[in-house]
């Protein structure tokens, strides 16, 4: 769901932005957001985990009709916030792009510590490679958008 939104995010680019640089980072975040979704799907059918998130005895279908908003996770927008996005263009969308994609990956960055917080969850070589690269990542591409947003106050 994280990473779904991200795309997401930066689908909205394409239409509501002018800016060159924001584009090209857009698209950047977007192929690597892509390529970690199917790598997680791998990893969980590699290890025979289920794809969708367990809801109990119920489920998707059980749910339709039902106002059950699905709790957030760290960082993601808010509903409000992603109208307010898709609603935007110009230097208005760049800016809630920005502080908007800011909050997203520090969100990642929550969710990459508590998983090292939790014993033994990085014990897998592979997990433990795959989130590092995500903490890196996401830590190169927070600077570079308080770059951007440094720029718009100039």
């Amino acid at each position: 769901m994280h990473h779904s939104q991200a795309v997401e995010m930066t689908d909205l680019l394409r239409t509501r932005s002018h800016n060159k640089d924001l584009l090209q980072l857009g698209q950047r975040i977007s192929i690597s957001q892509t390529d970690e979704i199917k790598y997680m799907k791998q990893w969980l059918q590699d290890r025979g985990k289920p794809l969708e998130m367990p809801m109990g005895d119920m489920n998707m279908a059980d749910m339709k009709g039902m106002e059950m908003p699905m709790p957030l996770m760290p960082g993601m927008l808010t509903p409000p916030q992603m109208t307010a996005l898709s609603k935007a263009s110009g230097p208005a969308f760049d800016h809630l792009f920005l502080t908007g994609m800011i909050q997203h990956h520090t969100g990642a960055l929550i969710m990459v510590e508590d998983l090292f917080d939790t014993a033994g969850a990085g014990q897998d070589n592979v997990l433990f490679d795959f989130a590092t690269d995500i903490d890196n990542t996401q830590r190169a591409e927070i600077r570079i958008m308080q770059g951007m947003l440094a720029k718009e106050k100039r």
